[in-house]
């Protein structure tokens, strides 16, 4: 019993912690960074590959960087966007002949930032965006079901910022983060356990409103008339979930005791740091490349401990390892009413062998993306943004789940897939 209820605390654990952020990180399933990350926060930096940290195109830099805020041309900037983002994610055991697939709903991150002047060298803005969220769900009672059934998370930021100009070519930001979000998340108790008609025993994970703060840092500097450095920092933030309901369904009665049908638990749910530096080049008055580099300290994942009321804990490990993601893009002003845009990126996934499960099952990526922004006229501007992303299809296993005092590794093939459309406003005065 012991063993599946640690099982079960990691998931629970692992479910709230994707939610909160990063938790942080969205994508109908899937997701573009490092696991749980929406790379959604802005359509013109998507397009061009998700690379934004030495750009200032509009007010999207208080996510990418907040020390591009006093460069910005307009004395007020608003953007605003929605996601549509698809997923699927086919799993395939050729020993057991299982073929599974997931009926993922649609994802809908928004995102909107606003940035304003206060002078020459001081401006402040306010973002509101979804970094993480996840949305999954595989056939009830599949042959994963002791590791997850479904589960939805979701996650809001809101960041105040300010940016100062230090002088004509370095300007500094910084705003703290406001984390809100939520889980509910189902899965089999174990792989056989049943109630007294046949049916899984089952556990569902709800939370609401789990709140942490944080903060993001960044810094701007012009090397000359076409070369631009930048560097963000997002903090790691350790959000505490306490009380939360955890609620146990299908249980045979001489189990009831250990698996009460209501019951809360306490956790620590903690949220990688990321580190970005990047530049762009104008290579022209149309062209404009860029290139990034993003380092996530995903090692802060090294295990998920969860404690019940009912004096049971869970302990699990999940040995995640820093990652990198690398972006190009490029943008081309066609013409006064025209910016095209493209780009690629390349994700390598934090998750180890042995710790892959079906609630992200995500490895290596490589993501394509391109858009365009029309200029309706000299305030507004209409983005849109398209992204392919494509995962590597290898066998994978993940070796932590145990039950009856024996571990029962679960592996598999995962052939998965994500897209997404965006469209988004920008308005000046």
């Amino acid at each position: 019993m012991r063993d599946q209820v640690s099982s079960l605390g990691g998931e629970s654990q692992f479910m709230k912690r994707i939610m909160i952020t990063v938790l942080g990180f969205s994508i109908a399933g899937m997701v573009h960074a490092g696991g749980y990350r929406v790379a959604t926060q802005g359509h013109k930096a998507l397009a061009m590959g998700h690379a934004g940290v030495a750009m200032s195109e509009s007010a999207e830099v208080v996510f990418f960087n907040p020390g591009a805020m006093t460069q910005l041309e307009a004395e007020r900037d608003f953007t605003g966007g929605l996601t549509l983002l698809a997923s699927e994610t086919i799993y395939e055991n050729q020993d057991t002949l299982v073929d599974e697939e997931t009926d993922n709903p649609l994802g809908t991150p928004v995102n909107a930032y606003y940035t304003s002047k206060l002078s020459d060298k001081l401006s402040w803005g306010l973002g509101i965006y979804t970094p993480y969220g996840n949305k999954v769900d595989w056939p009830t009672d599949w042959a994963g079901s002791h590791l997850v059934n479904n589960i939805e998370l979701a996650s809001i930021y809101i960041q105040p910022t300010i940016g100062y100009q230090i002088n004509e070519s370095t300007s500094v930001g910084f705003g703290p983060a406001l984390v809100i979000g939520m889980v509910d998340f189902n899965r089999n108790l174990s792989t056989s356990l049943t109630d007294a008609n046949g049916n899984r025993s089952n556990v569902t994970i709800e939370a609401s409103n789990l709140t942490e703060w944080g903060y993001n840092l960044g810094i701007l500097h012009k090397i000359n008339d076409k070369l631009t450095f930048g560097a963000s920092y997002r903090s790691e933030v350790i959000v505490e979930a306490r009380g939360e309901d955890a609620e146990f369904s299908d249980i045979a009665p001489a189990l009831q005791g250990a698996f009460p049908a209501e019951t809360e638990f306490d956790a620590d749910l903690p949220l990688p740091a990321e580190l970005t530096i990047g530049i762009a080049y104008k290579y022209s008055d149309k062209l404009t490349l860029a290139f990034d580099i993003n380092r996530t300290y995903w090692d802060v994942f090294d295990t998920l401990l969860v404690e019940f009321d009912t004096g049971l804990d869970s302990d699990n490990p999940r040995l995640y390892e820093d990652s990198n993601i690398y972006r190009f893009g490029a943008q081309y002003r066609y013409n006064d009413k025209w910016t095209f845009r493209g780009g690629i990126y390349f994700d390598d996934t934090p998750i180890p062998d042995g710790s892959f499960e079906p609630i992200t099952p995500r490895g290596d990526s490589i993501g394509y993306t391109g858009g365009a922004t029309y200029h309706y006229s000299k305030n507004l501007e209409i983005d849109i943004s398209v992204l392919i992303l494509t995962f590597d299809d290898e066998e994978h296993s993940y070796d932590y789940y145990e039950e009856g005092g024996f571990t029962i590794p679960f592996s598999g093939d995962y052939d998965s897939a994500a897209n997404s459309i965006g469209f988004g406003l920008t308005y000046r005065y």
